[in-house]
């Protein structure tokens, strides 16, 4: 199947979502197209672990999604975090279109540069109020919050250490406990 981008121009939301569900994972930063593969099973087991953490935390009036669902800045910029957190009366039924309370990005490899740098550039700029950085390979959970328009980096905890959140709502993170429970069978 050919796909024609526009010439000369940003892509746009619209543009990506004609784009064929192929399992990579497409975003846009100011019209620049960011295409990730799919994550394997121990990025998926901390995302999935996460958000059940999250979920059960979370009162009535938050929303917590894994991805894949779109968090939407613009015409030509727009995520799909690994975790979204925000308050379920400003979610639309197919994107968020408002500032979430939190994005978690959950690093691999192939992410960690981007996560790092561009998207935390852009939750700032866009006023994401609080951005965690969770690194599987440690394991690790860096929590950066918006103070004065820049993320500041309030904690860091490593393996066994518990993080224990007040925002967007009480939760205890202990990174270590993210992974799997048991080894892969192969």
């Amino acid at each position: 199947m050919a796909l024609a981008l526009p010439w000369g121009a940003p892509l746009t939301y619209d543009d990506v979502q004609c784009f064929p569900a192929d399992g990579h994972r497409y975003e846009l930063v100011e019209g620049v197209l960011l295409v990730t593969p799919a994550p394997n099973a121990d990025h998926q087991s901390f995302v999935m672990n996460l958000s059940v953490t999250l979920k059960l935390a979370a009162g009535d009036e938050h929303f917590v999604v894994p991805a894949p669902f779109d968090f939407y800045v613009s015409a030509v910029t727009y995520f799909e975090p690994d975790i979204v957190v925000a308050l379920d009366e400003e979610v639309g039924r197919a994107r968020l279109e408002r500032t979430p309370l939190l994005l978690v990005e959950v690093g691999s490899r192939s992410t960690r540069l981007v996560d790092m740098g561009t998207k935390r550039l852009a939750y700032e700029a866009a006023g994401v109020p609080e951005y965690w950085l969770v690194d599987p390979d440690e394991p690790s959970l860096t929590v950066l919050r918006l103070i004065g328009g820049r993320y500041e980096e309030v904690a860091r905890v490593v393996g066994e250490e518990a993080y224990e959140a007040t925002y967007p709502f009480a939760v205890t993170i202990v990174p270590g406990r993210l992974g799997r429970r048991r080894p892969p069978s192969s």
